[in-house]
Order: structure tokens, then C-alpha cells, then sequence
């Protein structure tokens, strides 16, 4: 219902009256993200990170600056550094209940309580004297994210020089800081670099005209939101995140490093034109040839003149890197001699890299490969492009519709994934073929209605009479062609759940591209009063002959309440009909990482200097993190994979709750984690392995509260407990 923190509050309420209480736990991890999020863990362990931001506060409150303001105060740490460093007045403010609710905490843990005073309120809306008796000498903040501005630093400073600092000291100005105003960080220069990265172009651009015989037309062009937010009514980010240093398969170099901008946050003329500033045109030189995929940007955060910190891809940091995925270029191949051309601007709090174009060496003029929309499209929002897609499907020729088509990340991952749609084409011919037989027999017997012939071929259509089609019913989450090949496989009737009236758009204009008649595709919520009642018949007398469930999640956890929607499923399967996937397994091996117990817990009391923070957020950490990449996940493999679970969806008797697994240690080390992931059996002989270099899924790993120190030859038991969609794995001692 869009209240997250909220119910993630009262499902972290339920958990501590009852901690055994398996659905608010399974639920609490779920949620615990928008609660806390997990960079708090990543930056207070960051050792490097806190002693310069301390070093640079106990100097500007060495030089004077008693009085301090700090500006999204997460769990204090800022404020703490500037009362140890011998501040008067220090005040913070934190919008996030929960986040304030720790501060208080964690201040009081660390006896600062008299002196410093909490404000659960944003920046923007604090007055003077209502809520601090008078302007301050000092901001400290780091609401900066990836993209420097995402968290609205711009905003939050303007705000704070016109009503909550004292005026800045000029250059000529000597005497007391006291008196004057000043910002840490004092000022950030941003850099970028375009890159070419396999992994970042397989989740932004679909690179595939053909996917297991199904046709993608020219007149659908696939977008992710990064690249799309421009046209959007509501705000998103324009850039996704990556650690570029761990992104799978790495990533190549195609310019030098290059100055993207700088700004002072000490100048409030300046930060007032950053908004309103016209964008600046960038020309870089390549010095490499590749493919271009993104433009990475990272940022030095100058704290004040002795004091920085760099989010670059080749420092060791806390910090994820910016990322702008190039698409809609003609080419993306460059070459030395050629120039990355782009224009880079702060609107509405975000930092923009657009209009991104390559200029050859051959023709400096010529700006052909350039990817910017005509400028009447840049001004159609989402919904007026899908009202004039909507009435040319009504009133042109197919060829004259386009239609752009936003997906997720993970959706255009999905599109990639060839072996996934191969194998669900040949699992669902196998199937539609055992049946096959059957309706032949049915449809000598019985009339059946002309009209609802499907246009594939491969049926043998000797019988005189028009047999029942065969129903297919797609339950994937998101967008999914797997209906258009089951329209491909004989006289089949698919019927498709996605929601979005621009994804139904796209895939009518896909069908039609294909040569489908216009009625073979259904889009089943249309047919459905309650959408939560998804899983019924087909019709009253019919029942499906094959319904694919989504079972794993993006983010490597199983589907919740998959396993209700199989029995569901199973009651709806015509005789021979099947679930896809049939059964799933579940693999996990035992492996030492320090970064994964860094990136879960904060660490003891060493890396926040001395502060008492750790058991306070502690209590938010979960047990198991999600969206891992394991092929690039830093760490040292101390068995070998072993099967955890069967998840049985068509014979649910085969399913056990609770099993106890034996691994061999094949290396001594200290285990930290058990990451694991999933082999989907559509039947018994074809399967997707969600650990694969194609998965647009990632993997999940158990994160081990305390590590346990094993020897080779060893063995470890393991127990695994299944309920509901929820798994535990515990080491049995």
C-alpha cells in the first residue's frame, strides 16, 4: 500500500515479542532494506571513511566552529565526532524515524545525550528559534550518493546558507571561525569515464533480434528507466549503481579518466545555478576501441583543503560507482580518433549525462550516430506516447507504430537470456505434444468452435472439425514473451498477466510482427475480476494444459507463497497438463568472506573509532543478503556445492520441511557464508541453472552470525528448513 517503513517497523515489532514466528521474520527480511539500508553497515565499517571525516571536523572545531549543524545524521556519527572534537551546540536532523529512533540510542549508548540535540525532521523545514536558537558556525553531511546529488545535497545547502549558517568568511576576512559559516564537504569534483562492461550492456539494451523463433520487430524499442527518466512525470534516478570493481566479467577503458564538473558547496551563488545552469557540452577523445555501454562516474568529496575522499572504481571504498547505460546509438563501436560527445547538467537534484553521441574521425561533422529523440517526443510524457501508440494501433499500418517499451534492468536481462527461452519453447512442445493425441480423439468426438483456431503451425489438421486449443497461462512476473512462443507451438490459446498497458502494447506489435492473428495473444487480467484470483480456469469447462510460475525472485530468494500458488496450479492442469518450472533445487557451498560479513554487520567498536554503534544497528542486520553476484563475489570457496533442497511443484509428497546435509570440507578456513542459488527443472531433462553467466537472476547467500573454523577432511552438517517460501539454513554444532 506504499507505507514500507511502516510495515517494515511493525514487522520488526512482531519479531522481537516473538523471534520464532517464521512469516513476520521471513517478511522483516524482506523489508528490512527500506528500514535501514544496507550502506549504513558498509560505510560505518569503512575505517578509512570515518577517520578523514573525523579528522576534518576536529580541525574546523579546533579552528573555532563550535556551533554545528548535521544534516541527515543516520546514526549520529558525524555529531559525535564534532562533540568529542569540543563543540558547544551540536544539532541533527534525520528524517527517517527509524534511522532517528537508533541515533537517540546510540547517542545516549555513547553519554552524549546533554549534548547533542535530535531533531526527527528534514533540513528544509528547521527554523530559527523554534527549533535551534540561532545559526550555526559549522554543517557537517553526507547526503551524497552514488551520483554526488541524488540525495539533495543542492537543495539542503541553499537552504542551510539562507537560514541556517552564518555568513561565509570572505578571503580577505581574518579572525574567529566562530563567526562564519562553512560546509564540510567544502567541495566535490566529479569524473567520469566511458567504459565498455558486458554485464551493465545485458541489463540495458536488448541485443538479440531473435529469440527461440520469435522475431523482435524495429518499431519496439526497449528502454530501461535509467535511460527513459527524462520523459517520466515522476522522478527517477537517471543512472543505475555498480561496484565497478566486482562487476562480473570487468570492464575496459575506452577514454582516460575526465572532468565532469565541480561544485562548492561553500558558494550558495553557485549551488542556486547549478539548477538553472544550461547543460555543458563534453567532447572526449577515445583512447580505446570497444563498444561503448556507459558512461561511470565516481566524485572526490574535498572535506576542506587537507581532507578528501574519492568514490573511484580503483580506490578501495564503501562507495558504488554511477552508471549511465548508452543505448539508441546506430553504432556503438568506437575507436581511437573518434570522440564520446554528451551533454552534463544538475536537474531536479540529479546529476544528467545526456544526448550521449560519437563523432567519427572520418566525418567531425557528422553527428549521425547520435541517439537524441527528436525534441517533440523529448516533451511527451509516458502517458501521452501510450495514447498516440494506443490510437495508431487503431488507426495505421503496423509498420508505422512504435512503440518504447520501459523494462527493468533485470526484465532486458531476461530478454538476453537465450537458454531460458529455449528451454522453456522445448519443454512446452514436449508437453503440448504428449497431449496432443488426446485432442485429436476429443475433437473427432465433439463439435468445438471454429473461431478459436490459433495461427501456428505443426498441428495436424486432417480432422475436419476445429479442436479446443490448448490453454497457456503465464503467471511470470513482469514482462515475458513466453506466451508469443507458445503461440508458436500448434493450436494454442496464450494467455499473458503482465499489467502495464505499454507492455501489452509491445507485445501485440511483437505478435503481429510474427504474423499472430490479433486475437491469439489474451492478456488475462483483462479477464479476471480480482487480480489476486489470477490462478482459475481458463473457462468454465476448461483447464489449462500448461501454467509457468515465476518460483525464484530477481534477487535470489524463492517467490513468496509459491508453493500455495502450485496447489492452486495443480488443480487447474488439464489431465498430462504441467507446472513450469516442475521442481526446483537448491545448491549452496561454504565460503570465507570478509566482505560479506562487512557489507551485514558493523563490526565492534574499532572501525567507528572508538563509538559505541555497532549492537544498536546490529539489530537490523538480516541474515541473508540478496542480489549477489557469486562469480565475482570476493571470496574463498571451502566446499564444494552441495544440494540443499528439492522444491517439488507438481508432486508436493516428494517435499520435505526439514533435511540435514553433510559437507565435506575440501579447504581449511573460517566459514562465514553459504551462498546458494537454484536449478529450475522444467522437466527432467531440461533446466535453467540460475547461477549461469546468461541468468538475469541473482544469488542469495546466508551470512553467518558467528564464522566457524573448519579443517579439511572435516564434515559439517547442515540444517535446512523449508516453510512456506521461507528457507532457513543453519550449521548444526
Amino acid at each position: 500500500m506504499g507505507f514500507r517503513d511502516e510495515a517494515a517497523g511493525y514487522f520488526h515489532k512482531a519479531v522481537k515479542l516473538n523471534p520464532d514466528f517464521n512469516d513476520a521474520k521471513e517478511n522483516f527480511y524482506r523489508v528490512a532494506n527500506w528500514l535501514v539500508e544496507r550502506w549504513h553497515f558498509i560505510m560505518l565499517n569503512d575505517t578509512k571513511r570515518n577517520m578523514i571525516y573525523n579528522a576534518a571536523i576536529q580541525k574546523a572545531v579546533c579552528l573555532g566552529s563550535k556551533s554545528v549543524l548535521d544534516i541527515g545524521a543516520g546514526t549520529g556519527i558525524l555529531s559525535m565526532f564534532a562533540k568529542k572534537a569540543g563543540a558547544h551546540s551540536v544539532y541533527a536532523c534525520e528524517l527517517s524515524k527509524t534511522m532517528y529512533e537508533l541515533a537517540c540510542d546510540v547517542v545516549a549508548a555513547n553519554k552524549m545525550e546533554g549534548g547533542i540535540k535530535l531533531l526527527h525532521m528534514k533540513s528544509l523545514d528547521i527554523e530559527i528559534p523554534k527549533h535551534i536558537p540561532e545559526r550555526v558556525s559549522l554543517v557537517v553531511t553526507e547526503t551524497v550518493d552514488a551520483g554526488l546529488f541524488g540525495e539533495g545535497i543542492v537543495e539542503s545547502l541553499i537552504h542551510a546558507w539562507e537560514h541556517l549558517l552564518l555568513q561565509p568568511k570572505t578571503k580577505d576576512e581574518h579572525g574567529n571561525c566562530e563567526k562564519y559559516g562553512k560546509v564540510i564537504p567544502a567541495s566535490a569534483v566529479i569524473f567520469g569515464m566511458a567504459v565498455e562492461c558486458a554485464e551493465i550492456r545485458r541489463h540495458h539494451r536488448v541485443g538479440v533480434k531473435d529469440i527461440a523463433g520469435i522475431h523482435l520487430p524495429t518499431n519496439v524499442k526497449f528502454q530501461s528507466p535509467a535511460y527513459s527518466s527524462v520523459d517520466t512525470e515522476e522522478t527517477i534516478e537517471p543512472y543505475t549503481t555498480e561496484k565497478m570493481s566486482r562487476v562480473p566479467g570487468g570492464y575496459l577503458a575506452l577514454t582516460e579518466r575526465f572532468e565532469i564538473m565541480t561544485v562548492d558547496f561553500n558558494n550558495l551563488e553557485e549551488l542556486k545555478s547549478l539548477a538553472t545552469k544550461k547543460p555543458d557540452k563534453i567532447s572526449i577523445p577515445v583512447k580505446k576501441e570497444g563498444i561503448l555501454d556507459a558512461i561511470v562516474v565516481w566524485f572526490v568529496l574535498q572535506l576542506d583543503d587537507e581532507h578528501s575522499l574519492s568514490t573511484s572504481p580503483s580506490e578501495e571504498t564503501c562507495w558504488e560507482q554511477a552508471v549511465y547505460p548508452v543505448q539508441d546509438l546506430a553504432d556503438y563501436w568506437i575507436k581511437p580518433g573518434d570522440h564520446v560527445m554528451m551533454e552534463v547538467s544538475c536537474q531536479e537534484c540529479y546529476l544528467r549525462i545526456q544526448s550521449i553521441s560519437v563523432l567519427g574521425l572520418e566525418c567531425e561533422m557528422d553527428v549521425a550516430k547520435s541517439f537524441t529523440k527528436s525534441k517533440g517526443l523529448l516533451s511527451l510524457g509516458n502517458e501521452a506516447e501510450l495514447c498516440s501508440a494506443l490510437a495508431n494501433l487503431q488507426t495505421s499500418k503496423p509498420d508505422a507504430i512504435e512503440q518504447t517499451c520501459v523494462l527493468e534492468s533485470m526484465e532486458i536481462a531476461l530478454l538476453n537470456n537465450i537458454p531460458y527461452h529455449e528451454g522453456f519453447k522445448m519443454a512446452m512442445r514436449k508437453v503440448l505434444s504428449s497431449l496432443t493425441p488426446e485432442k485429436l480423439c476429443q475433437a473427432m468426438d465433439t463439435h468445438c468452435q471454429n473461431n478459436e483456431m490459433g495461427s501456428g503451425t505443426g498441428q495436424n489438421n486432417t480432422v475436419q472439425s476445429t479442436p479446443e486449443p490448448f490453454y497457456v497461462l503465464d503467471v511470470s512476473e513482469g514482462f515475458s514473451i513466453l506466451p508469443i512462443i507458445a503461440g508458436t507451438l500448434g493450436q494454442v490459446k496464450p494467455y499473458s498477466s503482465v499489467e502495464k498497458d505499454q507492455h501489452r502494447i509491445a507485445l501485440d506489435l511483437i505478435s503481429e510482427a510474427n504474423h499472430f492473428s490479433k486475437e491469439t495473444l489474451e492478456f488475462w487480467l483483462r479477464h479476471v475480476e480480482d487480480e489476486s484470483a489470477v490462478l482459475q480456469r481458463p473457462k468454465s469447462d476448461k483447464l489449462w494444459s500448461i501454467i509457468i510460475l515465476d518460483v525464484i525472485e530477481p534477487s535470489g530468494l524463492i517467490q513468496q507463497e509459491i508453493m500455495e500458488k502450485a496447489a492452486i496450479s495443480r488443480c487447474l492442469l488439464q489431465s498430462g497438463g504441467k507446472i513450469f518450472p516442475q521442481y526446483v533445487l537448491m545448491f549452496g557451498l561454504l565460503v570465507e568472506s570478509q566482505t560479506l560479513v562487512e557489507e551485514s554487520a558493523v563490526q565492534g567498536t574499532e572501525r567507528t573509532l572508538g563509538l559505541n554503534i555497532a549492537p544498536f544497528i546490529n539489530q537490523f542486520q538480516v541474515p541473508i543478503r540478496v542480489f549477489l553476484d557469486l562469480s565475482s563475489l570476493p571470496c574463498i570457496p571451502l566446499s564444494k556445492p552441495v544440494e540443499l533442497l528439492r522444491l517439488d511443484l507438481m508432486t508436493p509428497y516428494l517435499n520435505i520441511s526439514n533435511r540435514e546435509v553433510k559437507v565435506h570440507i575440501c579447504k581449511s578456513g573460517k566459514v562465514t557464508a553459504i551462498p546458494f542459488w537454484y536449478h529450475m527443472y522444467l522437466d527432467e531433462e531440461i533446466r535453467l541453472d540460475t547461477s549461469s553467466e546468461a541468468s538475469h537472476w541473482k544469488q542469495a547467500a546466508v551470512v553467518l552470525d558467528n564464522p566457524i573454523q573448519v579443517e579439511m577432511g572435516e564434515e559439517l552438517v547442515l540444517s535446512v528448513e523449508h516453510h512456506k517460501s521461507n528457507v532457513s539454513i543453519t550449521v548444526k554444532q
